[in-house]
């Protein structure tokens, strides 16, 4: 496929490209097992705790019988229960935690992936379009809160709910008191965690939605930092960056304001309810407090045995809390991929990362009763237009600025589905299914060029399958940039095109056009713009260079450039069809 540079160079990487459908299907398919796979993780963690049971009644018993007189030999197999329970437990523990985060790591490459892939279809003409800063920032920073939330929360929550009330049935046969004790306590704890949830859930959002948006002011403000220094904006914009850092910081901390609460009030409840039961068996066994034994009195190994499970019926709870703020932060980093993963506008039909089949024969361009109206706007860009292109034929299309040149050559190159009207490339319809292969054989020239940093050979052929050094050095060639690459030799090009001219980085976008099979359909968007009327003349001729035996489309304002077309067609907003 043809890398489009600007606009669609932002679209999918050589790397990356993939058909979405394949990839949609796959992500449904691994959804299922990754959901079965944290069940079990949470079941091992559950019986893991559950483990404990068995352990306390060996101590309570053993207890119990040396505190009645018995040898100390009698508590050398319950030692020995113990240990062998103890060391299934951590095994049980460990398996489950281990599996909790291996699902939930994969979890997060799956809906990294699948927002990754949403961006990459997304439209450039779309203005929902996030910047490239908040994009970095949810995938990079905000999806990593995911993992804690999918690896610590959901399986806590399947035990909170289960070892408790299996306690609570351990400890009423013996104690209906100390039973009413914690039955009274916990309810209360995931009442506050509830309330206090509510409102963490809000403020990590916020949080969130702060550092991406200050990771996007940043880079935005980096990128122009030549612009920024031109206007003596330096003090100004800095003073902006302090002010978002200060705003984050607030955020932050109320993120922790309120983490710090949840803990809080969770110790409180918990300490106070095993307070409580402890204070129960005490004055029980005191002869104070002679009720609550279903009419009779508890024993040593009784008391004991209720005893250790008190601190175990609120430990799943006290976890569950240490991690509630891992839920709030999670939910919001989901929220965040969800948004990404939603696209309003996507390019026509997936993006292949396939060599193409070689057309050696310049294709045909049929547009008939073509719509488009921007996302929020009233007023069509193009409205009803109409035009047929001869195979091999170079049309130069001149229209006032927003005329719809542009929009125009994105949507003959499918960056955009039409709001009505047909395109026909080659006689084939341009749709969902024949869009990314007509993609492979159209060279776009995008306004202005996409150079990335690193070399000029890795600017031209950008890891595209089928691009060798071979076909590098003849497109160099053709566009006259070998003298230049010789002279730089493996110096690394600056982000954005630093250390290049314009008309050199316009040459390199040629040169990019022209690397790998020979292209039946050339859209150029304003390749002369900017320029002197030397270098415009220099661009324009390896443009038509690389055009020969090509069909070409040339939006532009330049009337030297369009005299050199075999026809020129004009149009105003709405366009109309007024070739001569």
């Amino acid at each position: 496929m043809t890398a489009f540079e600007a606009s669609s160079a932002r679209i999918a990487s050589p790397h990356t490209e993939q058909l979405a459908e394949p990839v949609g299907a796959a992500l449904a398919t691994t959804d299922k097992s990754r959901e079965i796979s944290t069940r079990w993780a949470a079941l091992l963690q559950t019986f893991g705790s559950l483990v404990w049971i068995p352990q306390a009644v060996l101590v309570s018993v053993a207890v119990g019988n040396i505190a009645s007189g018995a040898k100390a030999e009698v508590a050398i197999l319950p030692a020995a229960g113990i240990f062998v329970l103890g060391a299934l437990r951590a095994i049980l523990e460990r398996a489950g935690t281990r599996r909790a985060y291996d699902a939930a790591r994969n979890r997060l490459s799956d809906l990294r992936q699948q927002a990754s892939h949403a961006v990459a279809r997304q439209s450039p003409l779309d203005a929902s379009r996030p910047s490239s800063g908040h994009v970095a920032s949810t995938l990079a920073e905000q999806a990593e809160a995911i993992v804690p939330y999918l690896a610590r929360f959901e399986p806590l929550r399947l035990k909170s709910m289960v070892v408790p009330l299996v306690i609570l049935a351990c400890i009423l046969p013996l104690s209906w008191a100390a039973a009413l004790v914690l039955l009274v306590a916990a309810p209360l704890i995931p009442i506050f965690m509830a309330l206090i949830g509510w409102r963490a859930k809000e403020a990590s959002e916020n949080q969130l939605a702060e550092m991406g948006g200050m990771n996007a002011y940043l880079l935005d403000r980096l990128r122009g930092l030549a612009t920024i220094r031109a206007f003596d904006a330096v003090d100004r914009t800095a003073l902006q960056l302090r002010a978002n850092a200060e705003t984050l910081r607030e955020r932050t901390m109320a993120v922790l304001r309120i983490a710090f609460l949840s803990s809080a009030v969770l110790e409180l409840f918990s300490a106070l309810g095993v307070a409580m039961v402890a204070v129960y068996v005490g004055f029980h066994f005191l002869g104070q407090l002679d009720f609550g034994a279903w009419g009779g009195s508890l024993s040593l190994s009784q008391g004991l045995f209720i005893l250790l499970l008190a601190p175990a019926f609120f430990e799943p709870l006290r976890e569950l809390s240490s991690v509630w703020h891992d839920r709030a932060a999670g939910q919001a980093g989901l929220k965040a991929l969800q948004d990404l993963s939603s696209s309003q506008t996507a390019i026509v039909g997936a993006v292949e990362s396939t060599v193409p089949e070689v057309i050696d024969e310049a294709l045909s361009v049929s547009i008939d009763g073509l719509c488009f109206t921007y996302s929020g706007n009233e007023t069509p860009v193009l409205d009803r237009f109409t035009l047929v292109i001869a195979p091999g034929e170079h049309v130069a299309i001149m229209a006032p600025s927003g005329g719809g040149k542009s929009t125009l050559l994105a949507l003959l190159a499918g960056l955009a589905p039409a709001s009505a009207g047909s395109i026909r490339i080659g006689g084939e319809p341009l749709n969902a299914a024949t869009a990314a292969r007509l993609r492979a054989h159209i060279g776009w020239l995008g306004q202005p060029p996409h150079i990335f940093a690193g070399t000029i050979e890795s600017n031209v052929s950008l890891d595209r399958p089928g691009v060798g050094k071979q076909d590098v050095a003849g497109a160099l060639e053709i566009a006259r940039m070998t003298e230049l690459t010789d002279h730089r030799g493996s110096s690394p090009i600056g982000e954005n095109g630093v250390g290049l001219s314009g008309g050199e980085a316009l040459r390199l976008a040629i040169a990019r056009a022209a690397a790998g099979h020979p292209r039946g359909l050339l859209l150029a968007d304003e390749p002369t713009a900017h320029l002197d009327s030397g270098t415009a003349e220099e661009v324009s001729e390896r443009l038509l260079a690389i055009a020969a035996g090509s069909t070409l489309i040339v939006a532009t304002h330049d009337p030297r450039l369009a005299a050199r077309m075999n026809r020129i067609v004009t149009f105003e907003a709405p366009a109309r069809d007024t070739a001569s």
